[in-house]
């Protein structure tokens, strides 16, 4: 039986628990030092997930930065940065934007079955459309990333894909760090939607960290039973070579 990725989720908030502000330009939440930790935890993941909003939102690269560990990366036989996965509900999509251009790697987009065809004419050599049966959940393209080998995945936002991931339960390990100052910004993105989510005050999610780093402080939350508490770094990357299954 093919196992689904073990998933970490990792974010950057304010104290008051926004992402970004309404409007430009993107804040920025992370202190150097918590920039380099996030770029070190990229490097033990064999793929990074985005929504498509924040494909749009913020055109990010979602590429390991330090040539140091892109070395380590490709010294084990895996490519310099891991996949890129992003997932659309609309087929919003820029083939120009930074996820399709940057870096040599393997790229996913997940959308629902009826737009892949029109997607992959747009997208396709430059990423691999994957068609969902059903609309797009998040448990269907956890067992189709399983399948492709991918063990590992690290999920960086925004807050629909948050709220989406852990009010299904498909979280491993929350990393959580709190930059020490407020937006309090009208229509600015929160960390999560509403939904129903495991945790509440009743069933309270279990600390495993907590660390300053810098001026900022990191919170690792154990949200399975496939968490461990020891260093991430005993969690090498796993893929060794694309699988391209087949399409849907």
């Amino acid at each position: 039986m093919t196992l689904t990725p073990y998933v970490t989720l990792s974010s950057a908030i304010s104290l008051d628990g926004y992402l970004d502000t309404a409007r430009p330009p993107r804040l920025t939440l992370s202190n150097a030092a918590d920039l380099d930790r996030v770029d070190a935890v990229r490097a033990r993941h064999d793929a990074i997930l985005v929504g498509a909003r924040t494909v749009r939102a913020d055109n990010p690269r979602l590429l390991v930065r330090s040539a140091a560990r892109q070395n380590r990366r490709e010294a084990a036989g895996l490519p310099r940065s891991p996949w890129k996965v992003t997932v659309t509900a609309t087929g919003d999509l820029d083939p120009n934007a930074a996820f399709f251009t940057s870096g040599d790697t393997t790229r996913l987009v997940y959308c629902p079955a009826p737009l892949a065809g029109g997607l992959r004419r747009r997208l396709e050599p430059a990423a691999v459309v994957v068609g969902l049966d059903g609309g797009v959940r998040m448990s269907d393209l956890l067992a189709d990333l399983g399948r492709r080998g991918i063990g590992r995945l690290m999920v960086e936002g925004g807050a629909i894909v948050h709220t989406q991931f852990l009010a299904a339960n498909l979280v491993d390990e929350l990393q959580l760090c709190v930059a020490p100052f407020f937006v309090g910004s009208a229509g600015g993105a929160r960390f999560v939607g509403d939904a129903v989510f495991p945790w509440t005050s009743e069933r309270r999610a279990h600390l495993a960290e907590a660390r300053p780093i810098g001026d900022m402080v990191l919170m690792r939350y154990a949200l399975s039973d496939r968490f461990t508490e020891h260093d991430a770094d005993a969690h090498p990357a796993v893929v060794t070579t694309p699988v391209m299954v087949g399409m849907r």
